[in-house]
């Protein structure tokens, strides 16, 4: 048996679809799964033992004439492999499309307000799960698929096995073992999504002063910049890794990790994924649907304000972030105290420095 998903980005829906594949790999352990993934992510994939092989997705190319013979090559090799079933959890029009092209014997997809029924790309399914009640989180309207194919939901699988290689790189650069870490990750695809970074300059004086923690800074090469500003307060203490790691670097990053206080972007996933204690910032966004999964109780938001979660990249308010700044350095103190008494996670305290001197 044959199978290939499609769920090409971003880093967290990526994440969030990898129950599907765990299951399906453990009710058909003789299968051959395939994703269809954006290149920029194959490392998160990469050597995965359930699957047999990555599809890569240029994203740049389909806009390159000049490309589009390396797509059709591409394409008809996929045709060629004939899979029985193509599993859309993307979808959109381009993902059902793909999926259509793949000529599988079974073409499955969702018809969910955010997938499926956006684009049309309902049409080019053969099957649906019934639709999805409003704010389910988005693994779950992902697993909906895995009853259409006789396969049971568990939750006794490992969704982010440990890569040792990669752990042992980490060990070798950073000497991370050695030490008790608070990752934080200040980034976010918006820049609303972004808790100011003073604040966490301020998170990070008072969560020392009680504790003498270490901070992992972690984000995208985008994000040095603003990584630079929190580290600086802090040298001793704090250590920037934004575009310093690799993608699975970082995912074992989180793995040692005591704590990840975070904004809604793709390092709260990850951490969630590894069952990682998490206490994530949200403004714009809702975390019922997109939030730390099994954590939602470990979101701070305030919706006291009419207007969120607005879903908006650019906020309206007249106080304009007012979601974010009325979150306070003190209040996420005190939930990371808590969380952190409450597991006895106070490490000794013990100086590092700057990834890019190291």
């Amino acid at each position: 048996m044959k199978i290939l998903i499609l769920k090409p980005s971003s880093l967290g829906d990526v994440i969030h679809a990898l129950p599907v594949l765990r299951l399906l790999k453990a009710h058909f352990p003789k299968s051959e799964i395939y994703w269809w993934l954006e290149a920029s992510l194959i490392p998160l994939l990469e050597k995965d033992p359930d699957l047999s092989g990555i599809i890569p997705f240029h994203r740049r190319h389909w806009a390159a004439p000049a490309r589009w013979p390396e797509i059709a090559a591409s394409v008809h090799l996929m045709r060629e492999m004939r899979f029985d079933y193509a599993i859309d959890l993307q979808g959109l029009a381009r993902s059902s499309l793909f999926a259509w092209i793949a000529n599988a014997g079974l073409t499955i997809g969702l018809d969910n307000e955010r997938e499926g029924a956006r684009e049309g790309a309902r049409a080019l399914y053969d099957i649906t799960p019934p639709r999805a009640p409003a704010n389910m989180h988005a693994v779950d309207r992902y697993l909906a698929v895995l009853p259409l194919l006789g396969v049971p939901e568990r939750r006794n699988f490992d969704w982010l096995p440990r890569r040792p290689d990669i752990a042992a790189q980490v060990e070798e650069k950073w000497k991370a073992a050695a030490s008790g870490w608070i990752a934080l990750a200040p980034g976010g695809r918006w820049d609303n999504k972004r808790w100011p970074a003073r604040y966490y300059i301020e998170l990070v004086k008072q969560l020392r002063e009680r504790n003498n923690l270490k901070f992992a800074i972690l984000g995208s090469k985008s994000e040095h910049g603003l990584a630079q500003e929190i580290a600086a307060s802090d040298p001793e203490r704090c250590l920037n890794l934004a575009g310093l790691t690799s993608l699975a670097e970082m995912i074992e990053w989180i793995r040692i990790s005591r704590l990840v206080i975070t904004n809604d972007t793709g390092p709260m996933h990850a951490a969630a994924a590894l069952r990682r204690p998490v206490i994530a910032i949200f403004g714009p966004t809702n975390p019922l649907s997109t939030g730390p999964y099994g954590q939602i109780d470990h979101v701070l938001q305030n919706t006291t304000l009419p207007c969120v979660p607005c879903l908006s990249q650019r906020c309206s308010h007249r106080d304009p972030l007012a979601c974010l700044h009325s979150i306070t350095p003190a209040e996420v103190f005190q939930r990371a105290y808590h969380i952190l008494e409450s597991s006895g996670n106070f490490p000794s305290p013990q100086p590092c420095h700057s990834a890019e001197n190291r």
